[in-house]
């Protein structure tokens, strides 16, 4: 069968094309596309033309069975992504990515990574050692603050806490400007010293000082701590050669932005989904009281929180830290159907796609239970897939994942949560989906 041309789809204007509508509502226009255009939803951004997917099956295609056909989207691509993570593992391609993947894998294996639980378990509840009942506190920020320290703990052996407040400011600058990308000023910002240009790369510099510094004192010391950072400090290439302070920069910081602000995240979202639904957050309650019996937690407890993987789940279906996966077609294929050719951007949206009602029942209620049915083992492929897919799968999920239940498990077992009185809460669509406001509530001890 011959491979179909691609239907229509919203018209936009002749010139911008839908940048206008997009940037104006991101998440309202991709919604908006999957209900009247259907699953293949053509769409341009200025001279750019870019595909939209919304079924699983198409997904799969793109990131796994003809994953060859693509490379990451050109929006990876942008002066200021490169700037921030530079040839790192989101964007590398090639022979290149896949040594550095090869390099990274071994502090990533469960084995490895079941270790770092006793660390996750005291970081939080040295955070909450400084938690008061009635206490007013951004639970965003403080899950910022805690998973910059997890990881760079974990994974690079050193300790921000003196930092790490001022780090998480910055990192907050840094991703407000991918909320804007469909724009003439994103791409003026991007190629020109504009003032936001110049916050833009100050704000890097920021988080670039510690990475640096990290680098300096770990090459002095010369000791091996097993972690990460040793590992990619003793990599070496083909000829003897060993990897440059700027590629291990790239990786560290990678590694350290994806590494925390996913599970930081997924926890803020499950406090503003408990804090919304009150009987999930008494069954949660009631688990930890079972399991724990008043205890921090354990990696041993972690078959036995059930409930509590559910919440971050459904915490990460509803609201998933990426929102958008992209790819480049750089070899013509045929996605559902139809004719993709080379050069065109192609997105899946997990925004979309995890709220679809054909393949979640009540998609937009908040039910953790689901994921212990048994119709959920019948969900296609790529219904859900919060972490990517493919041989491109984020390397950190399991990490972030286990993370994510333990906090959860150490937090909700001392204090509730509750939405502070007249608080907005706004959903931020930038690099990742953040709170625009973030998340004031109040403490609640138990």
């Amino acid at each position: 069968m011959v491979a179909a041309a691609i239907p229509q789809g919203p018209r936009g204007g002749r010139v911008l094309g839908n940048m206008r509508e997009f940037n104006s509502d991101s998440l309202g226009f991709v919604e908006r596309c999957a209900r009247e255009f259907g699953d293949v939803v053509p769409t341009r951004f200025l001279y750019v033309p870019a595909l939209f997917l919304f079924h699983p099956d198409h997904v799969e295609y793109v990131l796994t069975a003809g994953n060859k056909n693509f490379i990451k989207a050109a929006s990876l691509r942008s002066p200021f992504f490169n700037r921030l993570v530079g040839r790192g593992l989101v964007t590398s391609e090639g022979e290149f990515w896949r040594r550095q993947r090869r390099l990274a894998q071994p502090a990533f294996h469960h084995q490895r990574i079941n270790s770092y639980a006793e660390t996750m378990v005291a970081y939080a509840e040295r955070m909450l050692a400084g938690w008061r009942d009635g206490q007013t506190l951004d639970a965003h920020e403080e899950m910022l603050v805690l998973t910059q320290a997890v990881v760079a703990q974990t994974l690079f052996s050193a300790d921000v806490s003196g930092e790490s407040r001022e780090i998480g400011r910055a990192l907050s600058n840094i991703v407000r400007p991918f909320a804007s990308q469909a724009t003439l000023k994103w791409i003026l910002d991007n190629r020109l010293p504009t003032p936001a240009h110049l916050r833009f790369n100050r704000d890097v510099r920021r988080i670039d000082r510690f990475v640096y510094r990290l680098i300096e004192e770990r090459r002095a010391g010369r000791e091996d701590t097993g972690d990460l950072l040793s590992m990619l400090l003793a990599a070496q290439d083909e000829d003897g050669g060993g990897m440059t302070d700027k590629q291990l920069r790239d990786e560290l910081m990678t590694i350290f932005l994806a590494g925390h602000e996913t599970t930081a995240l997924a926890l803020t979202w499950a406090w503003y989904l408990l804090a919304r639904n009150p009987e999930a957050e008494e069954r949660l309650a009631e688990e930890l009281g079972e399991v724990l019996g008043g205890r921090a937690p354990t990696v041993a407890d972690l078959p036995r929180l059930r409930y509590a993987d559910w919440v971050v789940k459904e915490s990460m279906r509803l609201y998933p830290p990426a929102w958008a996966v992209g790819r480049e077609c750089v070899r013509e294929c045929e996605v559902g159907g139809y004719r993709v050719p080379k050069g065109m951007q192609v997105f899946g949206f997990q925004w979309v796609i995890q709220r679809d009602p054909r393949w979640f029942r009540d998609p937009s209620a908040f039910r953790p239970e689901r994921w212990g049915e048994e119709s959920i083992s019948r969900l296609p492929r790529y219904a859900y897939f919060p972490f990517g897919g493919g041989p491109r799968l984020c390397i950190g999920n399991y990490f972030a994942t286990m993370e994510a239940v333990l906090i959860l498990a150490t937090i909700a077992r001392r204090f509730r949560l509750r939405l502070l009185p007249g608080h907005e809460v706004e959903v931020l669509p930038a690099l990742s989906l953040r709170p625009k406001h973030g998340l004031k509530v109040r403490l609640e001890a138990r």
